[in-house]
Parts: structure tokens; sequence; C-alpha cells
């Protein structure tokens, strides 16, 4: 399970352009056939990057469309990437990402993750930005639709609890009926795909937790949020094998981990380090701050995806604006729960007003370091 606090999944977890709007502008040339995953060969086909346009805490920590155009450029002429995982809520916020990503030439996996409303508006919502993604496709872009996230932590109904928080809590604290929770993940899985086939005719994927059981059938990609943490890559290689028994190219939808020492250990809880309970929030109990953490687990980690030959790896996340970094302040340095490949830094710290913008953390340089490497210049 990823970060909750990222749980900008906290708005989920805690414009622009229009569905019916004219086509994307398309690249051209090389960056066309990169766009289509041209290449082949061994090593991952994809390697990406997730970018998430939830509403935000705050206005300033909100999707904006101008920020969202420099920081696609910069996931491709930094990061070096070329795929981003566009996630989220909102149909206009997430068809203005995608499409920009298209016009960059980025290879576009499209997950709306609607949480906390009836089912069947997160429906209506995944059928709405399908079928977008299958207007883009058709115009030549590089797409791949999931239906959605961990269907368990965003729909009400299947683990007790009205919001994603309440259900965290009922799983950590193992109030919910395990048989139960399996019958309403099987059965939502299969309206979400059903109607996914009915809008969109490329890829069709959908990302699951790691010891989810899924039926594989209903998709053309395994989609994995991994968090597991060895010691050895054999151990890696070994865990990840059986996702292959399913006969389908394996994408690692989520991977990555914070940045304090011991952090790769969580399993996916090390967001879990933030009293949300004071005010301001604050770091519990003293963490050592260590990029080179993440950045050591982001770079192991890629490098076993790549030898592997995975479908794809998308990093998680780009920025989460609502963890800020005060460098000075280790009690109040929320970058310190964060995924983030960048940390946020405020004009203001502590005003939720402040203009803020983000500097590439070490995991930046790591991630960017193999994706060079692997797709050269």
């Amino acid at each position: 399970m990823a970060n909750t606090k990222g749980i900008n999944r906290a708005q989920f977890l805690v414009g622009a352009l229009a569905l019916g709007a004219a086509g994307a502008v398309l690249p051209s040339g090389r960056a066309a056939a990169r766009a289509q995953g041209g290449g082949g060969g061994r090593g991952l086909r994809r390697h990406g990057v997730v970018y998430t346009v939830g509403e935000g805490g705050t206005p300033a920590t909100a999707w904006d469309p101008r920020r969202m155009r420099a920081d696609l450029r910069a996931i491709r002429d930094e990061l070096r990437a070329d795929t981003v995982e566009v996630t989220g809520d909102g149909v206009d916020r997430l068809t203005a990402t995608a499409t920009r990503a298209a016009e960059l030439g980025l290879h576009i996996w499209l997950q709306p993750t609607l949480a906390d409303v009836p089912e069947r508006e997160i429906l209506e919502h995944l059928a709405e930005t399908g079928r977008f993604a299958e207007r883009l496709r058709r115009q030549g872009a590089s797409v791949d639709f999931s239906v959605g996230c961990e269907f368990w932590l965003f729909v009400p109904g299947i683990v007790p609890g009205a919001t994603v928080l309440d259900r965290v809590r009922n799983l950590l604290d193992g109030t919910f009926d395990p048989v139960r929770m399996q019958r309403g993940l099987d059965a939502f899985t299969r309206k979400a795909a059903a109607l996914g086939r009915s809008v969109f005719h490329g890829n069709l994927c959908y990302a699951a937790a790691q010891d989810d059981e899924v039926d594989w059938n209903l998709f053309d990609v395994v989609g994995i949020d991994y968090y597991s943490y060895f010691r050895q890559p054999a151990d890696y290689m070994r865990e990840l094998r059986r996702y292959h028994r399913w006969g389908k190219p394996v994408a690692i939808t989520e991977f990555g981990t914070c940045a304090y020492k011991g952090a790769e250990k969580t399993a996916g809880m090390g967001w879990n380090v933030v009293d949300h309970s004071k005010d301001p929030e604050e770091i519990k109990g003293p963490l050592v701050r260590s990029e080179h953490t993440q950045a050591a687990y982001v770079a192991d980690l890629l490098d076993v995806f790549e030898s592997m030959g995975l479908y794809g790896a998308m990093a998680f996340e780009f920025v989460t604006p609502d963890a800020p970094h005060r460098p000075h302040d280790p009690r109040h340095d929320l970058d310190l729960a964060s995924y983030a490949l960048t940390r946020t830094v405020e004009d203001r710290p502590f005003d939720p007003r402040s203009p803020w913008h983000w500097e590439p953390k070490d995991a930046f340089w790591a991630v960017a370091g193999r994706y060079r490497a692997a797709l050269g210049s």
C-alpha cells in the first residue's frame, strides 16, 4: 500500500481541457516512435513516474495547469522518463495532463482514482476518463488505461470505513472480514474491467497491492504496487516471478520509499510517521533524514526490474506538495514521510497559501541516471 499522506492520496487519502476537446498535438519522428514504445529488446519497456493530479489540500497545493506543463517537461527532460502515470481524480485534470504528456511524446498510463464517493460515481468517473483515453489512443498517442488502484482502499463498502483513512485504520486493526472483503473486491473489479473494456480498446490494466488476489484474466497487463524489501536482488526476482504465471506483461505501477533511515524496511508503510492530530502536523519520534536511503532503494529496484525485462515501472511519485521539506525544523519536516523524488520547499513555511517550488532529491538523480542509461540521449 502506498503513501497515505501523499494520501493526497489523503484528499483521496488525508481548467484546462474538457473531455470533448479537440485532438492533442502529437509528436512526430523519433519522439513518436519513442511514444509508441518502439525499440524492443531486453530491459524495461516503460520507464516512468507517477504524477498525481488530485484537487490538493489547499489552493497552493492544488493541481495547476501551468505547473503541470513545467513538471511534465522536467519528467521528460530532467528525470529522463519515457512514461508518466497520470493518476488522481477530476476528469478535467486527468485529461489535460494526459494531453500534455502526449504532446511531449511520453507514453501515458492513465489511471482515474476517485475515492470516498458512491460506487456509481466512481464508475462514471472511470468511464468518462476511459472514453477520453480511447480518443487519445486513436489520435496516435501511446496509452495504457488502468481502471483504478487498490479498490479495497478507495471504494467504500469493500472494507468498513467511510473514508480512506478509516479503511486504513480498520485494516491495520484487523476490524474487517477478509472473506467479505475479497468478495466485494472481486465484484467491483469485474464491473470496472467490463466498463473499461466497453470504452477503451487498447491495453487495459489495474494497479493492485502486491498481495491482492486479482483475476488477471480480466486485464491485458498485470499491475502491481510493489513495496517489498530484501537484501539480495535474487529475492526480489523470486517474488516478482510469481506474477508471470498469468502469461501477461507485468508492470510495477508504484514503487519507492521515504527519505529517512529504515524507511525501506517498512513495506510501504513509511508514510505512517506523521501525527496528523497535531496542528501543525509533526513527525513521530526521532527520525534521521536520509535521502541516500531512498535513492539506494529505488536504484536497486530499477536494476531488478530492468534485468527482468518487465513491461514498465513507475516510481512513486514525482512531487507531494502537501508534505513540505523544512530542513531547519526536523519535527515538522513532512518530506520525511513523502515518497516523492522531489522535495517541496515553501516560500513561507507553515503558511498554507505560500508559494512553493520543488527541488530534486537524491532519488531523483538516481532514477534519472538509470533512465538515461537505459534510454540513451
